[in-house]
This record gives structure tokens, C-alpha cells and sequence, in this order.
């Protein structure tokens, strides 16, 4: 078995309650939810199906060299 690894972006969407989630490694890849966990679980299922997809016509599946994980950084600074 072969893993790979994709980075995932997770957007408040702009006119409702939900999540837009998306890679963009994977152009047109993307789900939603009405939580972040919602759109993390959507956008994994969205991934899976999408590299399915790569497989069963021989595509290559895209990478990005050196990426190892991304994710938010909150720090509070004096007023």
C-alpha cells in the first residue's frame, strides 16, 4: 500500500453557517459541511473517490514534493 499526502484548505463559507473545504492539489476537488469535522470528513470522502477516479484511468496521481503538514497558528498579541 502506497500513502499519499494532500493538503486540505477548510474555508468558513462566506453567506451561510457551513465549511467549503478543498485541496489545491486536486483542482475540483472539494466538500462542505455544516462543521469543520463535517467538511474534514466530506472532503476525505471527496479525496478517496476522486483518487479512484485517477486510478481507474491511468492518471497520475499529483503531489506535493515536501509537504508534510499544514495547519492554523493562532497567536494573541498585546492590544
Amino acid at each position: 500500500m502506497r500513502f499519499y499526502s494532500f493538503q486540505i484548505v477548510i474555508e468558513k463559507e462566506p453567506d451561510d453557517p457551513g465549511y467549503f473545504a478543498y485541496s489545491p492539489t486536486l483542482p475540483g476537488c472539494f466538500g462542505n459541511g455544516a462543521t469543520i469535522e463535517e467538511a474534514k470528513r466530506n472532503i476525505r470522502e471527496a479525496v478517496e473517490l476522486h483518487l479512484a477516479s485517477l486510478v481507474a484511468n491511468g492518471d497520475p496521481i499529483p503531489q506535493t514534493p515536501g509537504l508534510v503538514h499544514v495547519e492554523e497558528l493562532s497567536i494573541g498579541l498585546p492590544a
